[in-house]
C-alpha cells in the first residue's frame, strides 16, 4: 500500500537507510548515468540524472555506501552496500565527495574525496580522484574505486565541487576545492598522463582570487545561450560574493558583495520567471538549476545562514544584492544546513527547500504578483538534516529526494496517486487548448481540409 505524504507535503518517505557514523554537509553525491550518444541533457531542476548510477554517502569514519534501487524479484527495491576505496587509512576521516561524468567526447565517471588522515602529532589532509582509463571500466563503480591519484594538500578541505569549462572551444569539467588557506583550488585533467593536476584557479576563474574568508559553498552557473556564467560562494566570515564573468575573455563583468553576521551554509544561484511574467505566458525550456521561458527570466541567488534567516537576492544581474527577499520563519528551526531549488509539484516553477538542524524540512513558493516567498509545507525528520540531493534513482520519470540526516539516508518519493492526478489534470487541459485552437480556425474554402490539402473524393 503506498505510504502517505504529511498534509501538504507531496513527499513519502520510501526507504531507510542507517549509516555506520554520520555524514556532514559534503557527504552526499549523485552518480550520473552513463548517457548513450545523442542523449539530450540531463533532466531539468537540479535532477542529477542518477538514473541506475544512484548515490555515494561518505561517513566520517572513512566508509563509503553506494545507494541504489534494483530490480530484484520482478520489483524495485534499495540496495546499499559499502564500496571499497583504495588509499583510504582506516582512521581516515572523510571530507567531503563529488562526482562527475567526463564531458563529450571524453568518457568515463570521475569521484573526488577528500579525507584526513590522523598521523598523531599532525592531521594530514588528502584529495582522491578516482578515474578508470581502461577501455569497458570507465563506469565500472567497482573498477574506478582501485584507480585512484592520491594528492596530498597543504590545507584543510572543505566543499569539493565541479564545473563544466569551455577549453579551446571543447567542454571540460574540472574539480574546485576550497580550502582553509583560504583559497580554491582547481583540479584538471592531464590527457596525456591520465591524471589529474592542480593549475592557477585565475587562468580558468578569475572570480575566485583573492578570498576574504574560507568559502564553504561555491556554486556556478553556466547562463543558457550567452556564454558568461554567475559564480557565487558563501564564506565561514558571512561573506558573500557574486561575480558576472565572460569566460572566453577570463573577464570579470561585474562583481557584488555582502557581509552577513554568521557563517554561510549554502549559496545557489537559480532562474525565477520575470516578474511581468503571468501564469499564462507560454513555458520554455528547462534548465538544470531553474527554469527559462520566453519571458525572459531573472537570475536569483539563494543565501543561507547558520544564525539568521535565509534570503534571495532577486534578479542580480539588475539589481546586485539590493532585492532582497526573506524566507519567513527560515530561522525558527535552528541553523540552516542544506537547500536546493528544484519543482517538486510538477508546475514548471522552482521551490526552495531547506533542511535544518531542528530536523524540519521547509518548502517556499515563489508567489506572484506579489513577488515574495511564502512557507508551502513543512515536513518533520527524526534527526537533524545534512545533505539533500533531488534525482531519479527509480527511472520511471519521477525524482525521488533523498535527505541525509545525522542517523541515516532517507529516500521520500512523489506520491503515485497525485501524480497520476496531476498528469490527469494536465492531459485534460491540453485536450481542451487543442480543441479551442481547432474551433477558432477560419472555415476551410471548399474541397480542402483546415491545412489547405485537398480532400479526397468520396
Amino acid at each position: 500500500m503506498e505510504a502517505s505524504p504529511p498534509p501538504g507535503c507531496p513527499l513519502a518517505e520510501d526507504s531507510f537507510t542507517r549509516l555506520s557514523s554520520q555524514s556532514n554537509v559534503y557527504g552526499l553525491a549523485a552518480l550520473p548515468e552513463e548517457l548513450p550518444e545523442g542523449a539530450g541533457p540531463p533532466s531539468p531542476w537540479g535532477a542529477e540524472g542518477g538514473g541506475p548510477g544512484g548515490l555515494l554517502a561518505a561517513t566520517l569514519k572513512g566508509k563509503v555506501l553506494h545507494f541504489r534501487y534494483q530490480d530484484l524479484r520482478r520489483k524495485l527495491r534499495p540496495v546499499a552496500r559499502e564500496l571499497q576505496f583504495t588509499y583510504i587509512p582506516v582512521d581516515a576521516e572523510i571530507v567531503s565527495i563529488d562526482t562527475f561524468n567526463k564531458s563529450p567526447p571524453k568518457r568515463g565517471l570521475v569521484v573526488g574525496i577528500t579525507f584526513i588522515k590522523d598521523s598523531g602529532d599532525k592531521a594530514s589532509p588528502f584529495l582522491n580522484i578516482y578515474c578508470d582509463y581502461e577501455p569497458g571500466s570507465e563506469y565500472n563503480l567497482d573498477s574506478i574505486a582501485q584507480s585512484c591519484l592520491n594528492l596530498e594538500l597543504q590545507f584543510t578541505p572543505f566543499q569539493l565541487y565541479h564545473a563544466e569549462i569551455q577549453v579551446a572551444g571543447q567542454p571540460e569539467t574540472v574539480f574546485l576545492l576550497s580550502g582553509n588557506d583560504p583559497a580554491i583550488h582547481l583540479y584538471k585533467e592531464n590527457e596525456e598522463l591520465h591524471q589529474f593536476e592542480e593549475q592557477p584557479v585565475e587562468d580558468l576563474f578569475p572570480e575566485l582570487k583573492e578570498l576574504p574568508s574560507n568559502v564553504l559553498w561555491l556554486d556556478v552557473f553556466n547562463i543558457p545561450d550567452s556564454g558568461r556564467r554567475l559564480t557565487a560562494f558563501g564564506c565561514q566570515s558571512g561573506y558573500i560574493r557574486v561575480a558576472h564573468v565572460d569566460p572566453a575573455s577570463r573577464e570579470v563583468l561585474q562583481t557584488w558583495s555582502h557581509l552577513q553576521d554568521g557563517p554561510i551554509s549554502k549559496v545557489l544561484v537559480f532562474a525565477l520567471p520575470a516578474p511581468r511574467c503571468t501564469d499564462d505566458s507560454p513555458a520554455g525550456t528547462a534548465s538544470t538549476n531553474g527554469i527559462t521561458s520566453s519571458c525572459h527570466p531573472s537570475y536569483s541567488i539563494l543565501v543561507t545562514s547558520t544564525i539568521e534567516l535565509s534570503v534571495v537576492y532577486r534578479n542580480v544581474l539588475q539589481n546586485g544584492l539590493e532585492d532582497q527577499l526573506v524566507l519567513p520563519a527560515s530561522d525558527q528551526h535552528d541553523s540552516v544546513i542544506c537547500a536546493l531549488v528544484t519543482d517538486v509539484d510538477f508546475d514548471r516553477e522552482p521551490e526552495i527547500l531547506l533542511g535544518t538542524y531542528g530536523q524540519e524540512l521547509l518548502c517556499y513558493k515563489y508567489v506572484q504578483p506579489d513577488g515574495e516567498f511564502r512557507l508551502l509545507w513543512q515536513r518533520a525528520f527524526p534527526s537533524p538534516l545534512l545533505s539533500m540531493r533531488y534525482v531519479d534513482l527509480t527511472c520511471d520519470g519521477l525524482c525521488e529526494l533523498a535527505v541525509v540526516c545525522l542517523k541515516g539516508l532517507h529516500i521520500l518519493q512523489h506520491s503515485l496517486t497525485q501524480t497520476a492526478q496531476c498528469l490527469l489534470e494536465r492531459l485534460r487541459l491540453k485536450a481542451a487548448s487543442l480543441a479551442a485552437q481547432r474551433n477558432l480556425r477560419p472555415p476551410s474554402p471548399k474541397g480542402r481540409d483546415a491545412d489547405g490539402k485537398e480532400r479526397p473524393k468520396e
